[in-house]
């Protein structure tokens, strides 16, 4: 590929492509670390190096402008090279939900078409049983830690490092045009196969620096700048790590790729790695908070993002208790995702720790280049009066286009040049938005709406409770009642019962917290909630299992 030929006094038409990010941490930390496990080290410059091989590794193996390239792969520097390389050849990058079934997954990589896979040896046998249902692949990579190749009938056409190692480590990146498309994954509804966005480099880079401006300028107690060092504990194929891997790759901070998900390893890198910034699930956080390896870690230094489900005010003071500083953040597959996120300004920094923990838990504010409203049911927007409760709808340079293939629910998504996102909340005068529950979520009795969310976050405070759901079941008398499922800790099991957590929860009504008519009647006590394939309370699950 060459470099257009510009005439005398033609300007530079500068496009917002990803490769263009790349250029930074060469000048600024070239020499700085990235992490994978205790397995392997690289600097920003090997990685560059490995980017432009791996390039020039999936040309040879066919890859063009305009193809697919889906990638089964944890938390890896591969999975980053791969945000990079596929992308700037002009290619789209389909990071594959390796949680969902195999009927999904058959139905994901047909529905985008994709050319190439590159698959960890964690999931061949996974590929294996699905691999001859696969209609567009041509050819697969495989990564293995070990550097062993699977013996037949596991067939795949290259190694991963074998392919980089055969390769040019220059390779010429095309400007491409900015609304070229880059990457496109799916996501799973409560009914229908699961739906695919997609986002353009244009979308990615704007998204980049947006968020680079949320957490690394603003006076906040939960920054992430330069000096930081970073690990994702979202996986990257859930909406590219939530864009933290461009942001940390455009500072040119410290990264620290886990890998597989495990406690004792998290903690370890954790402290011998000194992370200082990481985002995540609530799930995800109290598994790390509850693992006994976390009673000999120091966290005190580590700073966390939680998105995807509400964040209880309980878990949030047990992560507080060991000093970690948590906020919360919100967006949604559709949006990039990062939309808000709960950081408190600078008068609110000397606030008593009780009344800043009820701020961290909150939706947040949006952040730049987010327009944020709340809607009622005939799109009117509604005042920010904290009280108003209306559908979140939104508009920023990186909202999906629409779904894949999908005209009908990409009309349901945009409307009146609106993305309505299915969210219902309120913002305050702060301009601060609060998500009490999704539209389908909401539980109707006697003809009043009951938050979900709201009873979780309460029930979170007791202290035996671990985790909790809260659904809608049918009720003669008033319609739906909520029921919650409760988990308790270990120490408590058995020990704690219904009438109990009743008389907890109706203390908030006479608090004023909570509506009478909102106090539960029923808890079922179990030892797990269903999670979804990216860690979020599977109430659809709950709800089919109480019809």
């Amino acid at each position: 590929m060459t470099e257009k030929a510009y005439s005398p006094g033609e300007p530079y038409a500068y496009p917002l492509i990803l490769k263009k990010l790349l250029t930074t941490p060469l000048i600024y930390s070239p020499d700085r670390e990235i992490v994978y496990r205790d397995k392997t080290r690289i600097t920003y410059r090997t990685l560059n190096e490995r980017i432009n091989r791996l390039a020039n590794g999936l040309t040879r193996l066919g890859v063009k402008p305009g193809d697919v390239v889906a990638a089964f792969e944890f938390d890896s520097h591969r999975y980053l090279e791969c945000f990079f390389a596929v992308p700037g050849m002009g290619a789209t990058l389909q990071t594959v939900n390796w949680r969902l079934s195999p009927e999904q997954i058959v139905y994901t990589v047909n529905h985008a078409e994709a050319k190439v896979i590159i698959v960890n040896s964690f999931f061949l046998q996974l590929l294996q049983a699905v691999r001859d249902k696969l209609t567009t692949v041509k050819k697969v990579v495989l990564i293995s830690d070990d550097g062993k190749k699977p013996e037949p009938p596991l067939v795949v056409d290259s190694e991963y490092e074998e392919l980089l190692a055969a390769s040019d480590s220059r390779y010429a990146f095309a400007d491409l045009d900015e609304n070229t498309r880059a990457t496109t994954f799916y996501t799973t509804g409560t009914t229908g196969n699961p739906k695919g966005v997609f986002f353009s480099h244009r979308q990615l880079v704007l998204h980049t620096l947006a968020v680079t401006a949320a957490v690394g300028a603003y006076h906040t107690q939960c920054r992430c700048r330069s000096d930081d060092v970073y690990m994702p504990l979202t996986p990257m194929f859930h909406v590219h790590a939530w864009g933290f891997p461009y942001i940390a790759t455009l500072l040119g901070v410290k990264q620290v790729y886990p890998g597989m998900y495990e406690p004792g390893m998290i903690l370890k890198l954790i402290q011998t790695e000194k992370v200082t910034f990481s985002h995540c699930v609530p799930t995800i956080l109290q598994m790390i908070l509850t693992s006994p390896a976390a009673k000999d870690t120091d966290l005190s230094n580590w700073k966390v993002v939680i998105g995807g489900s509400q964040l209880p005010r309980g878990l949030a003071k047990m992560a507080r208790d060991r000093g970690i500083e948590v906020n919360v953040g919100y967006g949604m597959s559709e949006t990039c995702p990062v939309i808000s996120l709960a950081n408190p300004k600078e008068h609110m920094l000397d606030w008593e720790p009780e009344r800043q923990l009820d701020l961290v838990i909150k939706t947040g504010r949006p952040i730049p280049l987010v327009d944020l409203e709340i809607v009622d049911p005939l799109g009117a927007s509604l005042p920010h009066d904290g009280k108003a409760v209306g559908e979140v709808v939104m508009r920023t340079p990186w909202l999906t286009a629409g779904y894949s293939k999908d005209p009908e629910r990409s009309a349901e998504l945009w409307r009146s040049g609106w993305l309505h996102s299915g969210d219902v909340g309120h913002i305050d005068t702060e301009g601060y938005l609060q998500i009490t529950d999704r539209i389908k979520d909401v539980i109707k009795s006697g003809g009043e709406w009951i938050s979900s969310l709201d009873l979780e976050n309460l029930l979170s405070q007791h202290p035996a409770v671990l985790e909790s759901a809260a659904i809608g079941v049918k009720d003669e008398k008033w319609g739906e009642r909520p029921l919650l499922f409760v988990v308790l800790k270990p120490e408590h099991k058995g020990k704690v019962g219904n009438e109990e957590l009743k008389k907890f929860m109706a203390a908030f009504a006479e608090q004023g917290k909570l509506p009478r008519y909102a106090v539960p009647d029923r808890f079922e006590f179990v030892d797990a909630v269903p999670k979804t394939s990216v860690g979020k309370l599977d109430k659809k699950a709950l709800r089919q299992t109480h019809a």
